[in-house]
């Protein structure tokens, strides 16, 4: 929402969403039993991966050659079909300006297509010791933080997984501040270290702002 955007100082992102700095998020992906919330609590593994993502042309590339290492890992059917759409999108938001998406296998991401947990990109370069900065979907990556040509702002889907509803658990931010770096650089998480600290400390019950806003609350219950 609009009135949830906050400005930055940043060459290409003028403005961030203050709740990425409130909201929380399950720290470890892997360990977590992710539900559904609007499938009443449904348990589905990994399911921010059922849909397939946006992959930038070079980071298809970068698939692709490290495909036999990935084929390893694919269930047998999702081995024989094409990974990648068809069609090239064109995207100025996108580092090549051009995007294609994964293709889905059975009710997730074709990558997700091995054992059911994780994506089989970065498990690949965990046991072959290499790099999956640049390889693996960015998009993945920032998950659930995305981005248009000035925003940062919070995944549409985000509360749709119970990751989103751990309340002891780190921002959204917090988690996510080291990819922000690796994909986009320090400038920008230097600039939002900075929003942060102006949200976070706005939001603390001490704060006015905080004390007028629960006054409004109350006055409105």
């Amino acid at each position: 929402m609009t009135e949830d955007l906050v400005p930055i100082q940043h060459p290409r992102f003028r403005n961030v969403d203050r709740n990425i700095f409130l909201e929380r998020l399950a720290s470890d992906c892997m360990s977590f039993e992710c539900r559904l919330q609007n499938r009443a609590g449904q348990v589905k593994l990994d399911a921010c991966c059922q849909y397939g993502v946006d992959t930038d042309l070079a980071e298809r590339d970068g698939i692709l050659r490290h495909r036999a290492e990935i084929l390893q890992l694919l269930h047998t059917d999702a081995r024989r079909q094409s990974w990648f759409s068809q069609v090239e999108y064109v995207d100025a938001d996108f580092p090549s300006g051009r995007f294609v998406r994964t293709n889905k296998y059975g009710d997730g991401c074709v990558f997700l297509a091995h054992d059911r947990r994780g994506c089989a990109i970065h498990r690949a370069a965990l046991e072959g010791g290499w790099d999956f900065r640049g390889v693996k979907p960015h998009v993945c990556r920032l998950f659930p933080l995305t981005y248009d040509e000035s925003s940062i702002v919070l995944s549409d889907d985000y509360r749709d997984y119970s990751c989103s509803a751990v309340a002891a658990a780190p921002s959204v931010y917090r988690v996510q501040r080291g990819d922000l770096i690796d994909i986009f650089g320090w400038e920008l998480v230097d600039a939002l270290d900075r929003v942060e600290a102006q949200v976070t400390r706005a939001d603390s019950p001490n704060s006015t702002h905080h004390q007028r806003r629960a006054s409004a609350m109350q006055t409105c219950s």
